[in-house]
């Protein structure tokens, strides 16, 4: 705790606004997933792995994932 006190303003700054921009994807994919129907425990399993691995967990679910929904087609 007293490093992070004795820290340079503009260091702390840069710091907040990558944990801010790391945080971000990380909020979209879980809302995806929660939106999005897949396939029996898949929704659970990328809900784990976003959490646990945050930002490489997004960037899983969106290169990997979303080719997993369940694609649902509109009633007329």
């Amino acid at each position: 705790m007293i490093y992070f006190v004795m820290m340079n303003p503009f260091l702390m700054k840069v710091i907040l606004i990558s944990m801010l921009l790391a945080f971000i994807p990380t909020l979209i994919a879980l809302i995806d997933i929660l939106k999005s129907r897949f396939n029996q425990n898949d929704k659970l399993v990328w809900i784990v792995v976003v959490l646990f691995f945050n930002l490489i967990g997004a960037i899983m679910y969106f290169t990997i994932g979303r080719k997993q929904k369940i694609k649902v087609e509109l009633e007329k």
